[in-house]
């Protein structure tokens, strides 16, 4: 899905094109700790998300989720963020790798940042929205908060796909009571110059654009952490 195309929109098999590309792109996961003061970690974020969290393209610890980290530093606040973000991965894929995760972090908070390749691939809405209330379920059922970055697809999928899959994710923080980033690119793939803020694959974002993004992010997640 080309995320800059707010002002300049690809036909749609540019997107399908684009969609195989993405769908190629290496792994990058690990973790990133944030500990502000000695003692026992307060707080465990993991981020299940797909290339827009697992640094496609950037140097190492420029993206959202390493900001994250320090931000949390810098606010004394006692945390480790795990980052199990895979490039290329969708809410099948996330929702396969969930229990595993939670077993092995025991999260207090939970990240799901997903869903953005299914609609690059085509998949059915409703498989989407399946995966998504799965992974937000359990995580619950796991004890943790649950906090949803919501996305938005091209017009050129058709307006009707394209506000049932903006609507989705308010729909399913309102279910299940997760809180809700309405738009992870908000002032970014929106923007007039949408175009300066993403790498050469009109994809992802540039490492400018993070900072960005945590921003958009980081007000939702620290109510998380109270």
């Amino acid at each position: 899905m080309d995320f800059s195309l707010q002002h300049n929109y690809l036909n749609r098999r540019h997107c399908i094109v684009l969609a195989a590309n993405l769908a190629g792109i290496g792994i990058s996961s690990g973790v990133a700790a944030a500990t502000a003061q000695p003692g026992r970690t307060a707080h465990t974020l993991l981020v299940l998300g797909d290339s827009l969290s697992a640094e496609y393209g950037l140097r190492r610890g420029t993206g959202w989720v390493a900001l994250l980290a320090q931000k949390l530093q810098a606010e004394k606040i006692r945390a480790q963020v795990v980052n199990a973000s895979i490039s290329g991965d969708t809410s099948s894929g996330g929702r396969t790798r969930l229990p595993a995760l939670l077993a092995q972090h025991q999260p207090t908070l939970v990240v799901i940042e997903l869903g953005a390749n299914d609609a690059l691939r085509g998949l059915p809405l409703d498989l989407t929205r399946d995966n998504l209330l799965a992974m937000t379920q359990m995580a619950q059922q796991s004890g943790a908060r649950v906090v949803l970055l919501g996305m938005q697809v091209p017009p050129n999928y058709g307006r009707d796909y394209t506000q049932r899959f903006a609507r989705m994710y308010a729909d399913l923080a309102k279910t299940t009571q997760a809180a809700l980033v309405p738009f992870f690119l908000k002032g970014i793939a929106d923007a007039p110059d949408s175009l300066a803020w993403f790498q050469a694959d009109r994809i992802h974002p540039l490492e400018k654009a993070h900072p960005r993004m945590l921003a958009n992010v980081w007000p939702t997640l620290k109510k998380g952490l109270q």
